[in-house]
């Protein structure tokens, strides 16, 4: 059966003949001479480690210490070609467990002198201080070690009398020792 030719043109399109290889590629340009380049002082390192020595000791030092970090902690009980995985507690020995985060409050604070309050600032480290009566025999005591300043409030005039207020950023368990300690001594603080 023959298929009747068709009333419309049919478009090919040009057959492209490839190009023998190479031929695509711009032409070759002369590489300009120049000098070779070359590194300073390359052929003088050793005698320069003899003229300072200190660089020659600075050099073992530094292979020395990497060579210790590299083979790692050993203990005295293995022997000297024993494997052991790293990461792992060797036996008898315990993991450290991972302590959890701090849980930190701010807890306000009226110090007794206020005229050393003025000297504090945000950011500031103290430590508060309890006085005891000394009439009782109370001694003074730490109450807080290098808690953070969070917040000096300015101070109302009738209350610069009875000290002033520091905001102190402590934790949680300490902040109950702060507020018991308030209510039966005079507090001071001592910058750290």
């Amino acid at each position: 059966m023959s298929v009747p030719p068709s009333p419309y043109p049919t478009l090919t399109p040009p057959l492209r003949v490839p190009r023998p290889l190479g031929t695509d590629a711009p032409a070759t340009c002369e590489v300009p001479y120049f000098e070779p380049v070359r590194v300073r002082g390359g052929r003088y390192r050793p005698l320069r480690l003899l003229l300072h020595p200190g660089r020659a000791l600075a050099a073992g030092l530094a292979i020395t210490a990497a060579a210790l970090v590299a083979a790692g902690p050993r203990a005295a009980t293995d022997p000297p070609h024993a494997e052991r995985p790293r990461g792992h507690p060797a036996a008898g020995q315990t993991a450290r467990r991972h302590t959890p985060p701090v849980d930190m409050v701010t807890a306000p604070v009226r110090i007794a002198d206020a005229a050393t309050v003025r000297l504090l600032h945000p950011g500031d480290r103290v430590d508060v201080i309890a006085a005891g009566d000394p009439a009782a025999g109370g001694r003074a005591r730490v109450i807080a070690r290098g808690v953070r300043v969070t917040k000096l409030p300015e101070p109302v005039d009738a209350a610069a009398e009875s000290g002033a207020l520091v905001v102190l950023s402590v934790p949680r368990a300490t902040a109950a020792g702060l507020v018991g300690a308030s209510a039966t001594a005079r507090l001071g603080v001592t910058l750290c």
